[in-house]
């Protein structure tokens, strides 16, 4: 099994927990998109199809903050190419803090996903409220649960290697290798 990870904007620097953990999980695989920065709709997308087809079937993606929009909006395009998902901090398009870059990004994705999946949300993200990311995980027929005050759960609410994560992350491949028997 392989996770695949896909950052927000800016991709996730050395401090992070997504990119601790993609140093720490083994096979792992990150999309590339020509701009971490500046980002593009159909860059990213295409980003996310070549780590996936690294990846593999099996891979569980594990998407952080403007990764969330894109896999809701890869994933319904590509069924099957995953076996699970992990959304973390999925920012709210109509936030006062939503970033004019990823403007492209803003009304995309969104259906039922037809896999294991959880969306984990802050009590006082800045870029997507509680009531925001509840509402995504319904849309995507995700799980969800709140982690209590953490921001963004990104770099600057200095989570370390976040072992609570990687708790629901691990549950979230067991309930993967339960539903999908050929998973392993």
């Amino acid at each position: 099994m392989t996770h695949l990870i896909v950052p927000g904007i800016g991709g996730s620097g050395p401090t992070h927990w997504q990119t601790r953990w993609e140093r720490d999980l083994g096979a792992s695989v990150r999309i590339a998109p020509s701009s971490w920065d500046e980002p593009r709709l159909d860059d990213w997308l295409a980003a996310l199809d070549r780590a996936s087809a690294e990846a593999g079937a099996d891979a569980v993606i594990v998407a952080h903050s403007m990764g969330c929009l894109v896999v809701a909006e890869w994933l319904p395009r590509n069924p099957g190419r995953a076996s699970a998902v992990l959304f973390v901090a999925p920012p709210d398009p109509d936030g006062e803090r939503y970033p004019d870059q990823a403007s492209e990004f803003a009304r995309i994705g969104g259906g039922p996903l037809g896999l294991p999946a959880l969306v984990v949300a802050s009590d006082d993200d800045p870029y997507g409220s509680r009531a925001y990311a509840a509402g995504f995980a319904e849309r995507v027929g995700a799980g969800f649960v709140s982690v209590g005050p953490l921001g963004h759960i990104n770099a600057a609410s200095d989570l370390g290697e976040w072992h609570e994560g990687r708790e629901l992350l691990d549950d979230l491949v067991a309930l993967a290798q339960r539903t999908r028997p050929e998973f392993a």
